[in-house]
């Protein structure tokens, strides 16, 4: 059993003896990736079993991209807003609910349009919720290791449901995947609310410090000239410029090489990347309070450009598989620590999410950005000229890293969040 304190209010709350891990390790496993599963198989649904056209695809694929990019700083910042955190993430998973509903019920255009939007808004946000709601539970004492065990149990549901998304779509009929999501939600949503209020600290859970009196929040003018905080939000928009299209890249490779394989090799390299990201998990649980945060990163960015320049090396499918799965130390590391990294870098500023959101919005558009510039790539000088961009992108992004981002564990972190607060209150 563990023992949690909690504040509501203001107002200090009595003792919660409940065994607050187990839901939350389940809320992880349950977590639905809505980019890396979803989408793809709503994508597949549309071409395969409804007959939409190349250009409706894209278009709805487009505005719901712009739709997610913009969404996540004013849902990171109605997230600190909210001291009841299990509300937002059960708003989440209700509106995750109805748009897959909306588009089993409703194949057409403007349903499957605003269905889209809702995914991609709400799924940039399933991630950071949990991660407050971690923030409220845990001390900071227990964060890396509480982190950690988040990242390695979401990777592990990831692989678990991508396997039923396939069983599901193979047996049943084509629309019966979107009724997964509402059963999954139904069972999140109840493990959610076996997490008592009185155990989730209100004021920690939005970045707020413990044993702190009740304050405002930090500026908005305090985060953007926070040095830490912008330096490291160039690094992870710099790190998916360079990464988000290095599977579409193989994939295309694979396609030419094995037309008849290449989804089956492609869901593959997804799954692989997916089971390395576990023990990434657990490794940043067990060593980021004694290498600290900086190691962690710099050994999760140098693996991005190594891995584009390995594609290089030979052109063969299964070659290419192997090189895939690489994915998984970079991704994965960075999954797990980045919350953690956010964690330091905002104690005491009251702005967490805020702080998630804005680092969430430069994220998607650098991987936004990322697809239109690989494809000209490819398009104009072959795979390896893209291959080598992205490679030089992921070295700047390392270089940046190394030379600029500050070590943020604990005996700095102080000193960090009062480089943020500084700045001024709302």
């Amino acid at each position: 059993m563990e023992q949690d304190s909690g504040e509501d209010d203001g107002q200090p709350a009595a003792q919660v003896r409940k065994p607050i891990s187990r839901p939350l390790d389940l809320l992880n496993f349950l977590l639905i990736d809505v980019n890396g599963a979803i989408k793809p198989y709503l994508n597949v649904y549309l071409y395969v079993h409804r007959g939409w056209d190349d250009a409706s695809v894209g278009l709805v694929s487009t505005v719901s991209g712009i739709v997610g990019i913009v969404a996540q700083t004013p849902i990171g910042t109605a997230i600190d807003a909210v001291r009841d955190k299990r509300v937002i993430l059960l708003g989440a998973l209700v509106a995750l609910s109805l748009a897959t509903l909306l588009v089993a019920l409703f194949p057409q255009f403007w349903p499957v349009l605003a269905a889209s939007c809702v995914l991609a808004a709400v799924g940039g946000m399933l991630s950071p919720a949990i991660a407050t709601l971690t923030l409220g539970l845990f001390p900071a004492d227990r964060l890396a290791r509480r982190f950690g065990r988040n990242a390695a149990l979401e990777r592990t549901g990831n692989v678990a449901i991508a396997v039923l998304i396939g069983l599901v779509g193979w047996l049943f009929p084509d629309r019966a995947v979107f009724l997964l999501v509402p059963a999954c939600a139904i069972v999140s949503a109840a493990a959610l609310y076996s997490i008592p209020r009185g155990a989730i600290d209100a004021r920690r859970a939005r970045g707020g410090g413990e044993g702190e009196g009740e304050q405002a929040p930090a500026g908005w003018r305090a985060l953007l000239t926070c040095r830490p905080l912008m330096i490291f939000a160039a690094c992870v928009g710099l790190f998916h410029l360079a990464n988000a299209p290095l599977l579409t890249l193989v994939a295309q490779e694979i396609g030419q090489a094995r037309p008849d394989w290449s989804s089956v090799i492609v869901s593959v390299c997804i799954v692989g990347a997916q089971a390395v990201m576990v023990p990434m998990g657990l490794i940043v649980g067990r060593r980021a309070e004694h290498w600290g945060r900086k190691p962690l990163l710099v050994i999760c960015f140098a693996a991005l450009p190594m891995r584009a320049l390995l594609y290089l090396v030979w052109r063969d499918p299964y070659w290419l598989i192997a090189v895939q799965c690489l994915d998984g130390v970079g991704a994965g590391l960075l999954s797990a620590v980045k919350p953690l990294v956010m964690a330091d870098i905002t104690r005491g500023t009251g702005r967490y999410n805020a702080a998630h959101g804005l680092i969430g919005t430069v994220q998607g558009a650098g991987a936004s950005l990322s697809f239109v510039i690989a494809g000209t790539l490819v398009q104009q000088a072959g795979f390896d000229a893209a291959y080598l961009a992205c490679a030089a992108v992921a070295a700047v992004a390392l270089g940046v890293l190394v030379v600029m981002l500050p070590e943020t564990a604990p005996g700095k972190a102080l000193e960090l969040a009062g480089d943020v607060t500084a700045g001024g209150t709302t």
